[in-house]
């Protein structure tokens, strides 16, 4: 129970320092976001639970496959942010472009042949 308190600690931890970092650098506060600190996490937490580098191997991977459509919502939102669509409109807009853009990879990695 104690490795779930700690997880939920870390990760509220890790939110709050983007969102209290952004107060006074925008820089910062997206190079730690970007960070990959929820996967190595995750690689973490799957290894010290069950030793299993298999898995870990196979989710860098799928994670890399993965990481590529999740960058479309940070190429759709700024824009619709400048053109006045106003904050919830422009997110949710760029989450379902993203979703799509989700979709519409792991289709081409089915017909890759690529399993992720």
């Amino acid at each position: 129970m104690w490795q779930y308190a700690f997880k939920i600690i870390l990760s509220a931890i890790i939110l709050t320092s983007v969102s209290e970092l952004v107060k006074r650098s925008s820089f910062l506060a997206a190079l730690l976001a970007s960070l990959p600190i929820t996967s190595v996490f995750a690689f973490i937490w799957i290894y010290l639970d069950s030793q299993d580098v298999q898995k870990i191997a196979e989710m860098s991977q799928s994670i890399f496959w993965l990481v590529l459509p999740s960058l479309v919502l940070f190429l759709v939102l700024p824009p619709l942010l400048r053109m006045g669509f106003g904050f919830w409109l422009s997110l949710s807009a760029a989450c379902v472009i993203t979703v799509i853009a989700y979709l519409g990879m792991v289709k081409f990695l089915e017909m890759l042949r690529i399993h992720i």
